[in-house]
């Protein structure tokens, strides 16, 4: 069973950084799309960002030119790294990997990491 294990979150003052982590247990075939979401309280779970396999990548406007995604295929790993934090940006943050074949489609979620920003 593949597990996804996040890292890096935390307390933040305002405009501050934070740089999450997430690493797949092992590889995994057929990874198209690696991305980052996030959920705070009483919200629906939200996209913040995107990379594919070719290396492309998307961002929620909410923090475009704050946040950076990258990945390291090699380690199985990708990260976010948050710029410029906003209290607004606090939430639990799940790493998601997405896996296609000509059969399915199949999601692997982290198990979420905190990020907490205080004004």
């Amino acid at each position: 069973q593949v597990q996804l294990v996040e890292s890096g979150g935390g307390l933040v003052q305002a405009g501050g950084s934070l740089r999450l982590s997430c690493a797949a247990s092992r590889s995994i075939f057929g990874i198209n799309s690696m991305g980052w979401y996030r959920q705070a309280p009483g919200k629906q779970r939200e996209l913040v960002a995107t990379i594919t396999s070719g290396g492309s990548t998307d961002y929620a406007d909410s923090v475009k030119g704050r946040f950076t995604i990258s990945r390291d295929s090699a380690k199985n790993t990708i990260f976010l790294q948050m710029s410029s934090l906003k209290p607004e940006d606090t939430a639990v943050y799940y790493c998601n990997f997405v896996q296609t074949s000509i059969w399915n489609t199949r999601d692997f979620w982290g198990q979420g990491t905190q990020v907490t920003v205080s004004s």
